[in-house]
């Protein structure tokens, strides 16, 4: 296989969770607005109007995107937020972006791939390309999000039924659980960021810690095992290292490993490329196989989520550095 044909497929496996994590995360932040507007941030109705930063930039924060905002706008609001995450083309990193290339991306695998995930990807992005702000704000936001989740299971569901297990698959699950491993990262990190006070310890962040459990559609999946004990310790616990939950970041980095590993390669120069970065797979689960429930708890700088989402775009750039023919792929 081409390296420019393994890194289009690694690609279309990041955008496509780049998309739904998004549509996860803005959906979730954006009801979390709500609750702030009845009750204001910490009980204080009036702060809500003093605080207008706080409203609408923790999305943008939470997408990593801030700067490149606040170079076209002017102000945090409803309607300016919503269409720079979702339906700005100029941003690299919205919605309507990573759906166009993932599809984009797909195009040049057309006669290498089932014809099925290029129909899913394309009726996709023709949906999403004719959506317009306005459209956003006098539906529901919830609705609109829904669907994007909505598409993106259909994406998963039809490359799971369709695909030989080869080399390509791999590929496109490399990419998808190590971009998994790192929006899980992100969320805790901005959620984090955003409880007022002392941080996890404050009696302030209980709705930031449901909004971790929503952003990975794991309120359910939670209470099976803690049942009524949503703390700090249990939530943290699960998010990260519960081994069955397949958004956690325990799961995603095991599954990596696991594609990592079926990869076949034929040239002996390559195999040795592929074998460090399977060893440095190793490494970052050796660091979260040594991590207790207790330990992230007391970060409270949240410096064991920097380094571990540190690690894990340092493999984004070894993955690029041994697969892909120009050494570093651009995201």
């Amino acid at each position: 296989m081409l390296n420019r044909n393994a890194e289009a497929l690694f690609w279309i496996g990041r955008y496509m969770e780049r998309a739904e994590n998004h549509a996860r995360l803005i959906d979730v932040h954006y009801h979390l607005q709500g609750d702030e507007v009845t009750m204001g941030i910490d009980g204080n109705p009036e702060n809500e109007a003093a605080e207008p930063y706080l409203k609408w930039a923790r999305i943008v924060d939470a997408l990593g995107s801030r700067e490149d905002y606040e170079q076209q706008y002017d102000s945090y609001n409803e309607r300016d937020v919503l269409f720079y995450t979702t339906l700005d083309r100029d941003n690299s990193n919205s919605l309507v972006s990573c759906v166009s290339h993932a599809r984009g991306n797909l195009r040049t695998l057309r006669e290498k791939v089932p014809s099925e995930m290029w129909d899913v990807t394309n009726a996709f992005y023709l949906w999403l390309r004719e959506k317009q702000p306005d459209d956003l704000l006098r539906e529901s936001p919830h609705l609109f999000f829904g669907k994007i989740k909505e598409w993106t299971a259909l994406f998963q569901g039809v490359s799971q039924s369709v695909m030989p297990r080869e080399n390509e698959w791999h590929f496109i699950e490399c990419g998808r659980y190590l971009e998994r491993s790192e929006n899980t990262l992100r969320i805790i990190k901005a959620v984090g960021n955003a409880a007022s006070g002392d941080g996890w310890n404050s009696a302030s962040a209980y709705p930031y810690l449901q909004a971790v459990l929503r952003s990975v559609s794991g309120y359910q999946a939670f209470r099976r095992y803690y049942a009524d004990g949503i703390s700090v310790e249990t939530i943290v616990e699960f998010v990260v290292l519960n081994s069955a939950f397949p958004r956690s970041l325990h799961f995603a980095l095991h599954t990596l490993d696991d594609h990592m590993r079926h990869i076949e390669l034929q040239d002996k120069q390559l195999r040795t490329a592929h074998e460090r970065v399977i060893r440095q797979v190793g490494k970052v689960k050796a660091d979260l196989a040594c991590l207790e429930r207790e330990d992230m708890v007391i970060d409270r700088g949240g410096t064991i989520v920097a380094h571990l989402l540190d690690a894990c775009q340092q493999l984004g750039m070894a993955f690029a550095k041994t697969f892909f023919r120009m050494g570093e792929a651009s995201a």
